[in-house]
């Protein structure tokens, strides 16, 4: 059987859970083809971007399953699994990729609601009187 690696890569509230597999080069997204899931060619850039920038597009193929959050967060989500799953299939990648940032965990969330509050910051119309 060809070689496998495995990766989990997260942004917001979107998980990926991502398998490198010896190939050709499909790449397909919770059962269709890239093209197919994302309907904005910047998220198949966002989503390819650590292949690229390695150069091992043509190499591997990719297999995703993404859930959570909208279609930016799973493609942030994409980036960071591959960019993990490059580093296990090959170590020297890791500085490649640590420079262009793709291993690091995107640390901003959707701040939450606070009570007597319309949103998480924005507050009711003050009245004087």
């Amino acid at each position: 059987m060809a070689e496998q690696y495995r990766a989990t890569g997260r942004r917001k509230t979107s998980v990926a859970q991502v398998r490198l597999l010896s190939g050709s080069g499909k790449f397909i997204v919770n059962g269709r083809d890239i093209q197919d899931f994302f309907g904005f060619e910047t998220l198949r850039i966002v989503a390819k971007s650590p292949l690229e920038i390695t150069e091992t597009e043509g190499n591997y193929d990719v297999i995703v399953r993404v859930k959570g959050g909208g279609y930016t967060g799973q493609a942030g989500a994409i980036r960071q699994g591959i960019a993990r799953a490059l580093v296990e299939a090959d170590g020297e990648l890791r500085p490649i990729l640590k420079k262009a940032g793709f291993l690091t965990r995107d640390p901003r969330m959707k701040e939450r609601k606070k009570y007597g509050f319309k949103k998480a910051r924005k507050s009711p119309q003050f009245s004087k009187r």
